[in-house]
């Protein structure tokens, strides 16, 4: 009766344990990154180098061809795409947008969090 016993419990334990390091919050501690803090972000330093690495390639550096004359590249050409609401439009895939990057997969849900609240916290020159 008591090895039943010991070998219950032991099983109980093992399940225990499988089930609390299955935990979303213990992602984290394998090495991924479940959160996305965007408190604090300013223009400069947290959304230009997300459109230096996925925007300026086509929308940048004076290259407008094949990019419909959209120019991103600096704060006075972004500006208004921001105000109308097409910059997150695009970014987000949202339906009527033109998805971008055009022709690749979706930005990462961190990045798209960081253009979203810049604008939504009224995307400021800083």
């Amino acid at each position: 009766m008591k090895k039943k016993l010991c070998t219950g419990a032991l099983g109980l334990l093992i399940i225990a344990g499988s089930i609390h390091s299955c935990k979303k919050g213990n992602e984290e501690a394998l090495g991924g990154n479940t959160t996305c803090d965007t408190v604090g972000m300013t223009y400069t330093a947290d959304v230009v180098p997300i459109l230096q690495a996925n925007c300026y390639s086509c929308h940048g550096n004076g290259n407008t061809a094949g990019s419909g004359g959209v120019l991103l590249e600096g704060y006075a050409n972004i500006e208004p795409y921001a105000a109308n609401g097409y910059l997150v439009g695009n970014v987000t895939h949202a339906p009527g947008y033109n998805p971008m990057p055009y022709g690749l997969p979706a930005l990462p849900a961190c990045e798209q969090d960081v253009i979203v609240d810049w604008v939504k916290n009224g995307y400021q020159n800083n």
